[in-house]
């Protein structure tokens, strides 16, 4: 096989799940408990509605951080040049698109 292999990145989250969870605990909660739960599903609903597109772009920001990368969020050369650094799997069109991701 010749060039690279592309990596994808998936937004995975178990938030849908988790607030499931949260709202059938609800349903046979005590007096007592209710007020944390409902607070737990409300972290969980927020976090269930952030985009995709947004979840990448924190992760692009994590891995540049994670080289020293304190430059700003743009699709400069070096902003693409770092996360390659960080993760050297990605292609360059991977590593394109996904700072793009994290500009947005």
């Amino acid at each position: 096989m010749f060039g690279r292999r592309e990596l994808s990145v998936l937004a995975l989250r178990d938030a849908d799940d988790i607030a499931r969870a949260l709202r059938e605990a609800l349903e046979g909660a005590g007096e007592a408990e209710r007020p944390g739960l409902e607070a737990a599903l409300q972290i969980a609903e927020q976090a269930a509605a952030v985009p995709d597109r947004e979840l990448r772009g924190r992760w692009v920001r994590e891995q540049r951080a994670s080289v020293g990368y304190t430059g700003p969020d743009d699709e400069s050369v070096r902003a693409v040049k770092a996360l390659r650094d960080a993760r050297p799997e990605l292609s360059l069109l991977s590593a394109v698109q996904l700072t793009k991701d994290a500009v947005r």
